[in-house]
């Protein structure tokens, strides 16, 4: 796994022993079902597990997958990556350019500034080295995790990853 850096979005103790990778795509039902799960996982290993979202929208079953990446980046421009990365999954079937832009005005972003930010070359050439990274690392679907660099399989349930986390702190 390509390692983690400061232009990566991190939630949680920056020097925890457990880091938690996600490849995620905002369009996907499972990454939603993913989410509230890794909640609960970080509020369990609290200041043990830090956790980093990147992005692999699939594009080719995900329709709307890559302008919502671009719009959690536009968000992540503003400091509010995280927000926008809830309400994305809170509003999952509505992630149209319009509906997007309406996430926006919730989060008092700069609504000008989104909209540039939304078609910036720089957000896009960040979301594809997410989905580059993601393939050089073996990632197939989402959402793919790793626990301290190597792959966690969570094709059977999330259980897998908790286990995970746990073995990795004793």
């Amino acid at each position: 796994m390509i390692p983690v850096t400061h232009a990566d979005h991190i939630l949680g103790n920056e020097h925890a022993p457990v880091t938690l990778v996600e490849y995620g795509d905002f369009e996907c039902p499972s990454c939603k079902q993913a989410a509230p799960a890794v909640k609960m996982i970080l509020g369990h290993f609290a200041g043990q597990v830090r956790f980093v979202w990147r992005h692999f929208p699939l594009e080719e079953v995900h329709p709307h997958a890559l302008q919502a990446a671009l719009a959690s980046e536009a968000a992540g421009a503003q400091h509010k990556f995280w927000p926008m990365h809830d309400l994305l999954f809170d509003h999952q079937s509505h992630l149209k350019d319009k509906q997007l832009e309406g996430y926006a005005e919730r989060l008092d972003l700069d609504a000008s500034r989104f909209r540039a930010d939304m078609s910036h070359a720089a957000h896009l050439q960040r979301v594809r080295e997410h989905i580059n990274d993601a393939r050089a690392s073996g990632v197939r679907s989402t959402p793919s995790f790793f626990v301290n660099g190597e792959i966690q399989d969570v094709s059977f349930g999330l259980q897998a990853l908790h286990k995970r986390i746990e073995s990795s702190l004793a």
